[in-house]
């Protein structure tokens, strides 16, 4: 299951169910996807695909919106 938290332009924003317990989130694209860690600071987990505009695109939606994905994240998960 890969619940949608939201969507922004061309990227939507995901979770895996029980991928792993560290908060992070998941971004796809037509282009590809990527993972960035949220604590302590989001960064950048792995890619495929995207380019570093897309990749800098993609955290400042996250930036943006990391209250929402948080809460989105402790309600999905009960953490």
């Amino acid at each position: 299951m890969a619940p949608t938290i939201l969507r922004s332009g061309q990227f939507r924003l995901f979770f895996f169910s029980r991928e792993e317990p560290r908060i992070h989130v998941h971004v796809a694209h037509p282009d590809g996807e990527a993972k960035f860690w949220l604590t302590p600071e989001v960064h950048l987990a792995t890619t495929t695909g995207l380019n570093q505009r897309q990749l800098s695109d993609a955290q400042m939606v996250i930036e943006t919106h990391l209250g929402e994905i948080a809460d989105a994240w402790h309600r999905h998960f009960g953490s």
